[in-house]
């Protein structure tokens, strides 16, 4: 390659990097903080990860991998009466699933309770800090407004002594939730309203997951944050977009804390918005508690998990999350980008395998009673390494209900009567009729199949084409099973956008079909759970966590094609 080649790949590479890249970029070719890169994916434990969270779990831990850096797990545990060692086991479980590793052990904010505490007596002392009397109701009322300036609280002032005095107490248990905060002192009248003298630290008596009873004080959020991070040497502290206004506050904590020429810097990202989707911890603890989906990992929910249990694979979140890229600006990437990842990476890696979910028993007439035979069929057309496997043929099969049409249109290239049609990697059949009971339903079809049309056989009636093929399972042979259809669980494609109504009105009602009368090919009886498969021109599935070997469940994972957007036009 040529210097000239070289230069224009280096400005294409160059061009291509995202903005968070470019920062980064920056500062190494500046050496800030000795050239090193160091991120941070920083969890409450009080909710299973979801599909935004996977975003900024692909970005910090991949800009520490491009740049040969670390990044950290910490849970921003602070909050006791929300959290939970059951969140903290599953954030552990999806991010390892995602295919990343955290530098050394997982960090906790309630690691550094006594640094914050020491900390906090250090503003308190240099006259930044100062406890307040007052209630939450009455310090939101005197905050003003982002237009007029706020109201000092009458508490502001007290000596340091005081300050100690009543802080120290805060922590040794003598006031009640609520009755005293402790608030940094900065600006009441900044137009930035999250300068206004932020709350630091607020009574809870309530049992922490770790800590236990040792605390009744727990740190807010934008205290502990940047000062965590400052402990583990964090370089590059990425948050999303709406923690952009809490910047200021953030550099303000750290630079009157420390006094190392090394900070962390904040920089922010647009927060991944879904279409069809709600992303609020809130609403989607709401969908498992009011019992709208049957847990955390239901596969309608965009949990980490949920995906997870309906068949998405980590390279595929991955894959998402590289393409929607980095953004300045929020915006709603539609849900359908996502459900392309997965049929891209299923397509390429889920062996083809045959399933009938609305069965209808087909039998040949002319097969020999008691006959069977073993069909080689390729596992999968897109990989070459695949091989094939044997599929059991015998004289009764079943296909699907709908693959037949007694008094079918001129373009229905199925069965219907005095029509030939193919099965797939097996033989041309010609079907003759249907059998139907007294109430006029199909019960039965009738074929006759010509022997000497037998894939795969060589000889030129197995080469005669036709134009319709179907997929069949032996009845014999087939092993029965439980499917679900899943759909989107909201039919709005902003659900919790409407002020004037509640997001639960718009849950689609037919997002969960279960279908207990299905047939899949033998081969499946031994699949487990997060197998993946593709059903023959039904789609894509995977197996259920609860299936068993008395009884197979398989999820739909996603449609062979976008029939939603079809469905929209």
């Amino acid at each position: 390659m040529d210097n000239k080649t070289m230069n224009e790949e280096n400005t294409k590479e160059v061009k291509s990097l995202n903005f968070i890249q470019q920062i980064i970029e920056e500062d190494l070719k500046n050496n800030v903080n000795d050239g090193r890169v160091h991120t941070r994916f920083p969890p409450e434990p009080n909710g299973y990860l979801h599909i935004g969270h996977a975003k900024a779990i692909c970005l910090n831990f991949s800009l520490a991998q491009q740049y040969q850096g670390k990044c950290n797990l910490r849970f921003d545990d602070t909050n006791p009466v929300k959290e939970d060692t059951e969140y903290v086991d599953s954030i552990m479980e999806d991010i390892k699933w995602l295919g990343f590793k955290w530098d050394g052990d997982p960090y906790y904010t309630s690691d550094y309770f006594e640094q914050l505490y020491d900390w906090a007596v250090k503003l308190i002392k240099d006259g930044k800090a100062y406890v307040d009397d007052q209630s939450a109701a009455v310090i939101a009322e005197q905050k003003g407004t982002p237009t007029t300036p706020g109201t000092e609280s009458p508490f502001r002032n007290r000596s340091v002594e005081e300050n100690l005095d009543l802080f120290a107490r805060m922590r040794a248990g003598e006031f009640q939730n609520g009755e005293k905060v402790l608030r940094a002192k900065i600006d009441m009248a900044s137009p930035n309203m999250h300068m206004r003298d932020p709350l630091m630290y607020r009574i809870l008596h309530a049992h922490h997951h770790r800590t236990g009873d040792a605390w009744c004080i727990y740190p807010m959020y934008d205290y502990a944050h940047g000062e965590s991070d400052y402990l583990e040497g964090i370089t590059h502290s990425i948050c999303t977009l709406e923690f952009e206004v809490h910047r200021p506050l953030y550099e303000w904590f750290v630079s009157n804390i420390t006094d190392t020429e090394y900070q962390p810097k904040q920089r922010e990202f647009a927060r991944l918005n879904l279409s069809y989707t709600v992303m609020s911890k809130r609403k989607l603890l709401q969908l498992v508690t009011e019992k709208h989906v049957s847990g955390w990992d239901d596969p309608r929910m965009p949990t980490i998990s949920g995906f997870r249990r309906r068949g998405y694979t980590p390279e595929s979140i991955r894959n998402f999350a590289d393409t929607i890229g980095v953004a300045k600006r929020n915006n709603v990437i539609d849900v359908s980008l996502l459900e392309h990842c997965i049929r891209e990476d299923l397509n390429k890696t889920a062996p083809r395998v045959m399933a009938v979910l609305d069965p209808v028993k087909l039998v040949l007439t002319n097969y020999p009673e008691g006959q069977e035979e073993f069909l080689s069929i390729e596992n999968n057309p897109e990989d070459p390494e695949s091989g094939t496997r044997e599929i059991p043929f015998s004289r009764e099969l079943y296909i699907e209900r709908e693959d037949f049409m007694e008094d079918a249109p001129k373009k229905f290239f199925r069965m219907t009567p005095g029509r030939e049609v193919r099965l797939k990697a097996g033989y041309i059949v010609m079907c003759e009729k249907a059998v139907k009971d007294a109430d006029g339903n199909i019960t039965e079809i009738h074929c006759t199949y010509d022997p000497l049309t037998k894939s795969g056989s060589g000889t030129e009636e197995s080469k005669r084409k036709v134009k319709g093929t179907l997929h069949w399972v032996s009845a014999r042979h087939a092993a029965k099973a439980e499917v679900r259809i899943y759909d989107r669980l909201f039919n709005d494609e902003a659900p919790d956008s409407h002020k004037e109504k509640d997001f639960l009105e718009f849950i689609n009602e037919d997002s969960l079909q279960i279908l207990d009368n299905c047939y899949v090919e033998p081969s499946l009886k031994n699949s487990k759970a997060e197998d993946h498969f593709q059903f023959t021109r039904l789609g894509y599935f995977s197996t259920d966590k609860d299936t068993t070997t008395d009884r197979l469940i398989f999820n739909r994972t996603v449609s062979l094609k976008d029939s939603w957007a079809k469905a929209k036009k």
